[in-house]
């Protein structure tokens, strides 16, 4: 048996953290009975709501609950803060929204506990995903930059963006040192590239995907200019 936990990178969630939280504590506490295997990380970024109020409360009340505070703004931040003071086998997180079905954490566990996988992603655009309430305006983007990251960076797998992903935690160290430093959302795909370079074995993971377009906080000018920024950093540091 396998430890792992699941990060959640949350900043000014108040509205839906308590709520969303319970619904994967009961998920992962129905498919993985054991109490000492599994934890729930809420990734604090810097809230000037009441999330962390909120979230110091789940962790009182939910043995498998913790709350890591990040002292600056930045997903790969979180991710990055969260992972390394872990000391479970596998690490991995997902967004609050609970975009990706709760499902995948079955299958995802399963290629990296028993199927000798490194790292796992989840990806939106396979044939086989079914992907609900997604903005024509997001779909273009998404595959857009997919595209990019293909030809600029010469990468196979289909989603670096999916906020599904998973890894062997004794892999985070390598991966960080070969080039997946950024504090903000690339930090993700930065993960990605640098394990397919390495030759990791990686799970592609065909996801149900619903979004939650009331709820995104995602400005796509803006993170555009700062993933070609990134894009060009990579690069860099490959050649380097």
């Amino acid at each position: 048996m396998m430890t792992f936990e699941v990060t959640i990178p949350v900043l000014n969630e108040e509205a839906t953290l308590d709520q969303q939280v319970r619904i994967v504590h009961d998920f992962l506490e129905n498919h993985f009975p054991d109490a000492a295997q599994w934890r729930i990380i809420i990734a604090d970024n810097g809230s000037t709501d009441n999330t962390r109020h909120i979230a110091a409360a789940l962790e009182d009340e939910l043995d498998a609950v913790k709350l890591v505070r990040v002292p600056e703004k930045g997903v790969g931040l979180a991710l990055k803060t969260s992972w390394t003071q872990s000391k479970a086998d596998i690490v991995g997180y997902m967004d609050l929204d609970l975009a990706t079905d709760l499902q995948h954490f079955i299958q995802a566990y399963h290629a990296l506990a028993t199927e000798g996988y490194d790292l796992v992603y989840g990806t939106r655009l396979h044939r086989k995903s079914k992907v609900y309430n997604r903005t024509l305006v997001r779909e273009i983007t998404s595959r857009v930059f997919n595209r990019m990251l293909k030809m600029y960076l010469g990468t196979r797998f289909s989603d670096g963006m999916c906020g599904f992903k998973w890894l062997k935690r004794d892999q985070l160290a390598p991966l960080m040192e070969g080039g997946a430093v950024s504090n903000g959302w690339f930090f993700s795909t930065e993960l990605l590239a640098i394990a397919e370079w390495k030759g990791l074995k990686m799970c592609e993971l065909p996801v149900k995907w619903t979004d939650d377009t009331t709820a995104s906080k995602v400005n796509i000018p803006r993170l555009a200019k700062q993933y070609i920024r990134a894009m060009v950093e990579l690069k860099k540091r490959k050649k380097a």
